[in-house]
């Protein structure tokens, strides 16, 4: 009968997504509400300038983390030490490149600088995942040893000091313009492109769907596990040491004690914001991506309304905690079947 037949909004609301979306669609109601040119993009000096603009340059370091931490996530693992990576790969970075305050010398070429510093990354994430797959560590204690060691791996690097960079080329990869956009976008565009044909267009995405499932019939049924651990631990550092790239770029310094800081926690509720499960085996790469604009969003919002900077991860938290209820099917079903529980009309004798 009709009646009984799931609506288009229905089905539109069992999406995985359409939660994450209708959150992101409100904070940016709540922006446009308090500030009346937070949708307004003007062109100047060859590119746009604009809040969304700024939104989606300051979200793609984040959202090169959720990428990885997806990856990671979805083979039933966890990375706590992306942000120490963040902090180790712009160490790396911000060393290398040097440069004399005239802007125009380097202590290395930027294309070794770059590949320095990703390689080290992607070290860092082969450890992890060496200790997870190999040894057979707990991914969060595996994770925490670098989270730990790699702040001060960082600030043994810069010798405990904030590097300034004044290398002016190194600026372009945090800070650069192409096409009007800011370039940053375009690194985030190439990485999530590559992964996504990768997940889509070959059976790599029903290889870690199974291992996130059950590793033991993924191993049984010929799937590489341990290997394929290892490499999302790896992608992850990479990704990892791109947002030490960008952040490094965009502030023109090393902190190797506060570059990266809470990034992994930013992380993780990016990627459970956008439905990827924590037990590992359905992830969404679409979804990570929204959940990290959601935060970044948010982050904007709390700022704009003037909220005090003591309270505005209490913010964050409570609005975190309301998306995650929304998501969760249990909860729909126990308020749906409050709503539909006929009220009483009185006492029985």
């Amino acid at each position: 009968m009709p009646e009984n037949k799931p609506s288009v909004l229905r089905a539109l609301m069992a999406h995985r997504l359409a939660w994450p979306l209708i959150t992101l669609l409100l904070l940016l109601g709540v922006n446009t509400a308090f500030n009346s040119s937070f949708l307004h993009l003007e062109w100047r000096d060859g590119h746009l300038y604009g809040s969304l603009i700024d939104i989606l340059n300051r979200a793609a370091p984040l959202v090169l983390v959720s990428l990885g931490m997806t990856m990671v996530i979805a083979t039933r693992g966890i990375d706590i030490s992306v942000g120490a990576v963040v902090a180790i790969a712009a160490a790396v970075a911000a060393w290398m490149v040097g440069g004399a305050v005239s802007g125009t010398e380097s202590r290395f070429p930027l294309p070794v600088a770059i590949a320095g510093a990703i390689g080290i990354a992607l070290l860092c994430g082969l450890w992890n995942g060496l200790l997870v797959a190999k040894v057979g560590m707990q991914p969060i204690i595996a994770t925490l040893i670098l989270m730990v060691a790699g702040r001060g791996i960082a600030q043994l690097i810069t010798d405990g000091q904030i590097i300034t960079i004044y290398y002016t080329p190194f600026f372009f990869l945090g800070g650069g313009y192409l096409l009007g956009l800011p370039f940053s976008l375009f690194v985030v565009a190439a990485v999530f492109a590559v992964l996504y044909l990768a997940v889509t267009r070959t059976a790599l995405g029903l290889f870690v769907q199974a291992v996130g499932i059950n590793p033991a019939a993924a191993r049984v049924a010929g799937v590489q596990a341990r290997r394929l651990v290892v490499a999302a631990y790896a992608f992850c550092g990479v990704c990892a040491g791109m947002a030490g790239l960008l952040i490094c770029s965009n502030v023109k310094s090393a902190d190797g004690n506060n570059a990266g800081q809470l990034l992994e926690l930013d992380a993780i509720l990016a990627v459970t914001l956008g439905g990827t499960a924590l037990t590992g085996g359905r992830f969404s790469l679409v979804g990570s991506v929204v959940g990290a604009l959601i935060i970044q969003s948010l982050t904007y919002a709390i700022y704009s309304l003037g909220v005090p900077p003591e309270i505005n991860l209490v913010v964050k938290a409570i609005v975190v905690f309301l998306v995650m209820l929304l998501q969760s099917p249990e909860f729909r079903a126990s308020v749906g079947a409050m709503a539909r529980r006929p009220a009483a009309t009185g006492v029985s004798a």
